[in-house]
């Protein structure tokens, strides 16, 4: 029987990559205001004195509020290792849905550049930003290795061997996963728990909930994939993290550092959709519970009055805009992991992508940034979040189409083991 809603999302996708092909692969980011020394210095002191800085910053937010393609004049266009590995994902997926080979070619492009894009100076694979990241712990320098990153690449990875087993992308799997075990200091919470750093530093504070939700699950796959058992061992530690900052309502805080107390959307489904893979790949039932509590918190308190992605159930700060559009690929992404289970996740997830495709997706293909308070944000920024509705659009037709890399993304590579 015919798919209309299938067929629906496959030609959004065709539509995104003849954009992609024609617009290219570098684009300005969500943090191009604050990129620059200029942006960096407002940014810091606001972390430093926040009234004083907030008046610093108050240029930077309302150009994000009213005039968001202003950011061209902050920065300049970059390409994200980021995005890479999701459209490398993204295209190992139509690839597999397809058996296109012109689909398989463009993801092994996006591999070929990442190899190129690593972090210099570090002996194995891994990626970071490319500008200098502020935070409240101070500056991040461009290609600082990221926790956060690398487990897409991993997964970009894995996913395009379990297409051609080229023995290269293993090569390279083993790499990026021994960065991940050795390079990460681990701070012990309790019995048998551990929070890993965000980055290598050696006095990293530690305590970010998703940077241990990332490495549990790198650590996991690449701990069954690569068959390494002390990989496993340390994923276990920084799981347990995970799972005992878990709320009693079902939430989890960004951090538990006391400060950075909010709840938002896709840093709650970064650390679900970490358990979700770990789940499946383990059938730890620890993960099981806790996803039980986190979306039946998620669907009642993530979504706004039109059943769509809420940036956060917890502010931090002012928000200047209703919907964005890494919420809502990050709910795609979760909703066709967990397909199947929670009746009311699936009509959720469902009227996103509708949403996306009838309200999102512009006439030359690309999508909206944001949804403001008065308009939208058109700016098209790969990091965010091109690539990641790309990939999630994907995710989401294989599973309804039943072709998900059974062997390759989301299970075990018998061949490897």
């Amino acid at each position: 029987m015919k798919d209309a809603f299938a067929d629906r999302i496959h030609s959004a996708l065709d539509r995104f990559t003849e954009w992609l092909a024609g617009y290219g692969e570098s684009s300005y980011d969500h943090q191009s205001f604050y990129a620059s020394n200029i942006g960096r210095r407002a940014k810091a002191l606001y972390y430093r004195r926040p009234l004083l800085g907030t008046l610093a910053v108050a240029p930077m937010v309302l150009s994000e509020a009213v005039f968001p393609s202003a950011r061209t004049f902050f920065w300049k266009p970059q390409r994200f290792p980021i995005a890479d590995a999701h459209y490398a994902m993204g295209f190992a997926l139509l690839a597999n849905i397809d058996g296109s080979e012109k689909h398989h070619q463009r993801a092994v492009h996006f591999l070929e550049v990442l190899k190129e894009t690593r972090c210099p100076n570090q002996s194995d694979y891994c990626w970071g930003y490319p500008f200098d990241w502020e935070t409240r712990n101070g500056t991040f320098r461009g290609a600082t290795p990221l926790i956060t990153t690398e487990p897409y690449a991993y997964e970009a990875f894995s996913q395009v061997y379990a297409l051609d087993k080229d023995l290269e992308w293993l090569s390279i799997m083993r790499s990026i996963a021994k960065h991940a075990f050795e390079s990460y200091r681990d701070m012990e919470t309790g019995p048998g728990a551990a929070s890993c750093g965000y980055t290598p530093a050696a006095d990293d504070p530690c305590g970010v909930v998703n940077a241990s939700a990332y490495r549990a699950f790198l650590l996991t796959k690449a701990g069954i994939e690569l068959d390494e058992p002390k990989y496993l061992d340390v994923a276990r530690q920084n799981l347990n993290f995970v799972l005992a900052c878990q709320n009693h309502d079902g939430s989890w805080y960004y951090s538990t550092d006391g400060e950075r107390d909010f709840v938002d959307h896709f840093h709650t489904c970064f650390v679900m959709k970490a358990l979700a893979k770990i789940e499946q790949l383990t059938g730890n039932r620890a993960c099981t519970r806790a996803l039980e509590r986190g979306v039946r918190y998620y669907v009642k308190f993530l979504f706004d009055s039109d059943r769509l992605p809420k940036p956060f159930s917890k502010r931090p700060r002012l928000t200047v805009y209703r919907n964005e559009l890494y919420d809502c690929a990050e709910c795609i992404n979760l909703g066709a992991l967990l397909q199947g289970r929670f009746g009311e996740l699936d009509t959720l997830v469902v009227g996103v992508v509708n949403d996306i495709l009838k309200r999102w997706q512009k006439s030359d293909g690309s999508f909206r940034a944001r949804r403001l308070m008065l308009g939208w944000d058109n700016v098209p920024m790969h990091r965010w979040a091109q690539s990641q509705i790309f990939r999630s659009l994907g995710f989401f037709l294989s599973r309804r189409l039943n072709k998900t890399q059974e062997n390759g993304a989301f299970g075990v590579l018998n061949s490897v083991v």
